[in-house]
């Protein structure tokens, strides 16, 4: 369904999205996400963008559907996971090895961010537990999360770890209605508190709100020697990207179907992969290969050029804070990979 390189440009095509909507959501004026909680007012926001357009419409964009780099990355996850573990794997194991492996990648950019928060205007204010909880991936559990992660993009640690203890006890070798069972109950955990603010912020910083692209990543995975079979022509990846894009829009208005919105997305990032020219490929490849260091370099970054875009030069900021971010998690990707691998 997906060969490695595929795999690895849809990494590089969520993580830019990823990257660019954590600096463009923080600006002034800009439509905000409906990611933990769900805003009408958002999406008005959203639809008068589309129809007045002006200078500001890519930032918008990136502002409001950003975000939904991860639940590509949980897709990527979830058919990683059933693509690398075929056979049998003790828990304890596989937590510690998955564990590790986060943890190499996420104790870099902490510290980084650590550093330069210090010595910049507004740094935050650091409990025990908050340190702690970060360091063992449990923060998303604790009350307001919000206020407790920082840097903010770090809680899909956290959420990652949730999703691999779940997918080792829960889905690893059992039947697909394991997945179905977990996907659905998700959904039906969170429709109750679609207007209650708090309760659902809680509830979609942990895996609840990823239960629904990990299963279908598990799912795509378990079904890929049957879909490789069959060989798709252009203009059928043609069709899969524009219905999905339509559907992924009219799926974001109404509060219900807004639970269901990372489907669509994953249908246009799987069709744009298959549809791009092999030269933006190769870029977008190489772009998957540090997206690791990409996550865990852009938080800081993002606090150290944002005041260039607040005074006013709103696409210069961008441009040199997207450069920084590159030239940065090149040499992250380094150290990284200079670091001993944990093993299973």
């Amino acid at each position: 369904m997906l060969t490695r390189k595929e795999c690895s440009a849809l990494r590089g095509m969520a993580i830019l999205a990823i990257v660019l909507h954590n600096y463009c959501h923080w600006l002034r004026g800009s439509v905000q996400v409906n990611e933990y909680t769900f805003s009408a007012v958002n999406n008005e926001r959203l639809l008068n963008a589309l129809l007045h357009p002006d200078w500001s419409l890519p930032v918008q964009l990136l502002s409001y559907f950003g975000h939904y780099g991860v639940p590509v990355f949980l897709f990527l996850s979830g058919f990683g996971l059933v693509m690398k573990y075929s056979q049998e794997v003790k828990a304890l194991p596989f937590i510690r090895y998955n564990y590790l492996k986060l943890f190499r990648m996420m104790i870099i950019g902490f510290v980084f961010f650590l550093i330069v928060d210090r010595l910049t205007p507004g740094a935050h204010h650091y409990d025990l537990p908050d340190i702690v909880s970060q360091l063992l991936m449990f923060n998303n559990l604790l009350p307001q999360p919000d206020k407790v992660i920082w840097p903010g993009p770090f809680w899909f640690f956290g959420l990652m770890m949730q999703l691999y203890i779940i997918y080792r006890l829960f889905i690893h070798r059992r039947h697909w209605g394991f997945v179905a069972a977990l996907v659905v109950l998700s959904l039906v955990v969170q429709l109750p508190f679609l207007h209650d603010a708090d309760t659902l912020n809680r509830l979609r910083y942990n895996c609840i709100s990823g239960m629904l692209p990990f299963g279908i990543g598990v799912a795509a995975g378990r079904l890929s020697p049957r879909l490789m079979q069959l060989t798709w022509q252009r203009w059928q990846w043609t069709v899969v990207l524009l219905t999905s894009a339509v559907l992924t829009l009219l799926l974001c208005l109404w509060a219900p179907t807004w639970l269901l919105a990372s489907a669509g997305v994953i249908g246009v990032m799987v069709a744009l992969v298959k549809l791009l020219p092999s030269t933006v490929l190769n870029w977008l490849t190489w772009t998957g290969g540090i997206s690791a260091a990409m996550f865990v370099a852009h938080p800081t970054l993002r606090k150290i050029f944002i005041p260039i875009s607040h005074q006013g030069d709103v696409y210069a900021g961008l441009l040199i804070y997207l450069m920084a971010t590159f030239v940065v998690s090149w040499l992250f990707m380094m150290i990284i990979n200079k670091m001993s691998k944990p093993k299973l």
